[in-house]
Parts: structure tokens; sequence; C-alpha cells
């Protein structure tokens, strides 16, 4: 496997050259133009946070990102699709809340926001790639449908993949609400006899018939079912929700076939950026964003999103913990920091898949701007 370039810029600023600038020019220097050609439409996914979440990226970074873009002749928009549980992202009225609220208003960060999988995540295209587990990927229609894809992901832990970058953001965060099922779970939602109130709500929206009433409590026909999950959604009670997988190794495994499906058509159409900086313990999906466990590190960029992923692991990983952080174990530099946080984790499972997919390499160089 060939040796990935991956590009690094640190947080120091001056008044010669602030962070914005810094930015525009670590994209430069990571060969953003040769991805963007003008009139393209260029799909900028990221994570605008969970409504409470403090941890997400500065939407002031992102306008950085946007004005790259629109300065190469391209159009620009900011995209992400809805997530399988009922939070304040689960369809796109509330997911463009939630962004506005959040910061990443139209009049902050000079591009639109475009929920890429419908109105509440039903509207996806299907990508064979047919591999070891998936053989179809359902992906957000509007993500598929665009000229180039930049990656813009806030590195974090995470509770499955043991941390979060450019694969999470791609494989995880690409998918309609029914590739989300897909990953974690392979079975049907169920249904939470107690709080089931027998509304019928959930019964009259099933498009597939599967849902029905029985002794005044839901029940779902996995035969019937086909997995698009709307159906936790719709339920105003919370009685209905995924069947958690605690498989943790398949899990990273599903999330790296599906960003193969996202990256198909698009190898050299894609460009990556991963920011080290606020790394919470968990996922951007929360509510709430714990202190950092250690210090902001810097930015780094590539077009490799396996190398990405690796050199930014191995940047945390060098540094000291955060005094008051979660961490109480796996603090000096050097130490593996997301094993710390999730010690029967290990997050290896999804660079070493990813390589072994194609999808990049493992080794890289790191170049400093």
């Amino acid at each position: 496997m060939a040796v990935s370039n991956v590009y690094f810029a640190d947080l120091r600023a001056s008044p010669k050259e602030n962070l914005p600038s810094k930015l525009a020019r670590l994209m430069d220097s990571a060969g953003l133009k040769e991805v963007i050609l003008p009139r393209e439409l260029i799909a900028i996914k990221l994570h605008f946070g969970e409504k409470g979440n403090t941890a997400f990226i500065r939407p002031i970074f992102i306008r950085r990102i946007v004005e790259c873009v629109r300065e190469l002749g391209a159009s620009p928009f900011l995209t992400d699709t809805n997530t399988l549980y009922a939070g304040t992202r689960g369809d796109s009225v509330a997911h463009i809340n939630t962004a506005i609220e959040n910061g990443f208003a139209y009049s902050v960060v000079n591009a639109p926001v475009i929920i890429a999988d419908g109105i509440r995540g039903g509207s996806f295209s299907r990508v064979s790639i047919d591999r070891e587990i998936i053989k179809t990927a359902y992906l957000g229609n509007e993500i598929v449908e665009s000229d180039a894809l930049i990656g813009v992901a806030h590195f974090k832990g995470h509770e499955l993949a043991g941390f979060g970058g450019t694969i999470k953001n791609l494989g995880m965060g690409c998918a309609s609400r029914k590739g989300k099922l897909e990953q974690h779970s392979d079975l049907s939602p169920k249904v939470k006899r107690k709080k089931c109130v027998g509304c019928g709500d959930c019964t009259r929206h099933c498009a597939q018939v599967a849902i029905a009433l029985i002794e005044k409590k839901a029940v779902i026909n996995p035969e019937k079912c086909v997995g698009c999950g709307e159906c936790i959604l719709i339920c105003p009670n919370k009685a209905i929700d995924v069947r958690w997988s605690g498989d943790a190794a398949a899990f990273q495994k599903k999330m790296v076939e599906y960003t193969l499906a996202v990256l198909k058509g698009k190898e050299t159409k894609a460009f990556f950026l991963n920011f080290l900086t606020d790394i919470s313990p968990a996922c951007d999906c929360c509510g709430h964003s714990d202190a950092p466990i250690v210090n902001d590190v810097g930015i780094v960029a590539s077009k490799d999103p396996v190398a990405i992923d690796q050199a930014s692991v191995d940047l945390v990983n060098r540094q000291v913990v955060s005094d008051g952080s979660c961490l109480k174990t796996h603090t000096k530099a050097g130490e593996d920091k997301f094993k710390g946080v999730y010690p029967k984790i290990d997050w290896s499972v999804q660079l070493d898949y990813g390589e072994a997919l194609g999808l990049g390499s493992r080794e890289y160089e790191l170049i400093s701007i």
C-alpha cells in the first residue's frame, strides 16, 4: 500500500495570518483545487451538532471552506442526513432548525443547508457494492447526486467505533435512515410495550403495512418491515426504538463498507478535513458535550479517508490528557486515549478494514504547513 499524504496545520495564529486564512492555505496545500471544477455542485458533509451539544466545528471555519469552494467557481451546499433516533435532527424541519440555532445560518456560512435524505429520511439512492456484509447501500440522495464531496469531520470519541472521524462522517453520516438502521442493527425496530398507548400513528404511517395494533399495542411484523426506521420518528411516545447492535467490530465493518459506497464514482472527487478541536469523549449526536479529553491539536487534510483518520488518532494519542476530563487511565503522551474512554472497543478495525477494501492506506506522511 502506497504512503498517503496528510497535511497538518496547528492552531497558532498571528497578525499576518489568522486561523481561517491558515485553513484556506491548508486546503490549497492538500490539493482542494484538484478535486473541484467550476459550476459543479459541491456537498460539504458535516455534523451540525445535536441541540445542547457544543463541541461541533465552529461555523466560522465552515464559512471559510465555503469561500474556498466559491473561489474555485463551484456551488457549495452544507449537508447531513437525518438521524435514526428521534432527537432534534430526526426530520429535515427539525434538523435545519437545529443547524440554524447552532450557527449554520446562511448569513453566517454563506451556503444553503440541504438535508440529503428528504423530509423524513426516506429519500435515498441505492448504491450496489456487493461486499462482505453490505450488498446495497442506502445513501442520502443529494449526496449521491453531488458532483464532488468535501467531508468535514469533528474528530472525537465514539461509543461503538472508538473514535469518529472521516470514515464515521461518511459511512454513517451519509446513510439514509434505512442505511443507518442497517449499520446499527440486523433486526426490525422494537416496540416498548410499556410506553405504547395504542394511538395507531405508526400503523397509519407505515407504507409497508408492517405494523398492527394487537391488544391495543403496536406489533411489528419483521417479514414485512423494510427497515426504513420512520416509525421510530413518528411515534409520539418514543415507544419504538432501534435494536442496537452490541457487535462493535461488525458495526465498524458496515460503516467502512458504507464509506466505500459513498465514494463510489467519487474516488477522485473527494476531499477530507478532520478538526482536532474540542475532542469530546462522545459523539456530537449527544445533546451535551463533556470536557475535551486532550487540548486542541489542529486541523488535518487529505484525499485519503483511512490515512487522515490514522493520522488524527496518532496526533491525539501523542497528547497528555487534559485536566478535568473523564479519562482516568491512558493519560500519558503516547497512550491510547480512546482505549481509555472505551476499553472494550478496538478502533483499529475500521482502519484495517478500510485499508483491506482499498479505501486508503494506514501508512502516511504528515506534512506540516
